[in-house]
Parts: structure tokens; sequence; C-alpha cells
């Protein structure tokens, strides 16, 4: 038997002796009458504590999870002000205008080179 069993196993026997005690404790106080009736409470606590398990939910429901779960996230967003929206907007455009002469640039050269080598116009 392995240790993680073993473990496993002293951990319940301790959890078990731990619900005994208790259990004595309140017939000796005189919340119960007797011990099987306050094992049976215990026991019925213990279950109490359990969480529930998850509903299984179909296609609709979890997409309405989803969506209630991007609201949820979109109210956690810090949004940037007018000016700072505005700026973020400039600097975009301006990126986008570089990269494509960029690319444009690279383009013709290209073209230019293969004409020059084949020495064929398309």
């Amino acid at each position: 038997m392995a240790n993680k069993d073993r473990n496993k196993r002293s951990a319940r026997k301790a959890r078990a002796e731990e619900r005994v005690q208790k259990a004595e404790a309140q017939v000796a106080s005189g919340a119960a009458p007797d011990i099987k009736a306050a094992l049976a409470k215990a026991d019925a606590a213990k279950d109490a504590n359990k969480p529930a398990s998850p509903k299984k939910t179909g296609l609709f429901g979890r997409i309405k999870n989803y969506l209630l779960d991007v609201r949820t996230e979109l109210k956690r967003v810090t949004w940037p002000g007018a000016r700072e929206r505005n700026s973020y907007t400039v600097a975009v455009i301006i990126m986008l205008v570089v990269f494509g002469v960029a690319i444009w640039a690279v383009d013709t050269g290209i073209v230019a080179l293969l004409v020059g080598f084949t020495g064929l116009r398309g």
C-alpha cells in the first residue's frame, strides 16, 4: 500500500474519531438522547457542508453563462478617457500608414528585381 493511501486512511480514521468524540460530548451535554442520534446528526451536518454538484447546462445555458462572464469582465475594464483614446487612434493610423508604405516599397523592389533579372514584363 502506498504512503498516499495510508495517509488518506489515517486522515479518514482521525475524522471518524473526531465525529465520535463530538457525538459523545453532545450526549454528555444532553443535546442528544444517545450516541447513534448524535452520530446521525453529525453525518447530516457533514452532508449539508458538501457543495451541490453542478448541474449540466445545455447549449443555451452555456452561452448565457459565457455572456454573463463577458459582461462581468467588461465591467472590470478600466476604459481610457477621450484624450487618451484619441492619441491611441492617431498612433494606430500613423503606424498603419508607415507599415503600408514599407510593404509597398519592398513589393515594388522585389518586382523590379524580378523584371531586371528575367527581362519579362508582366
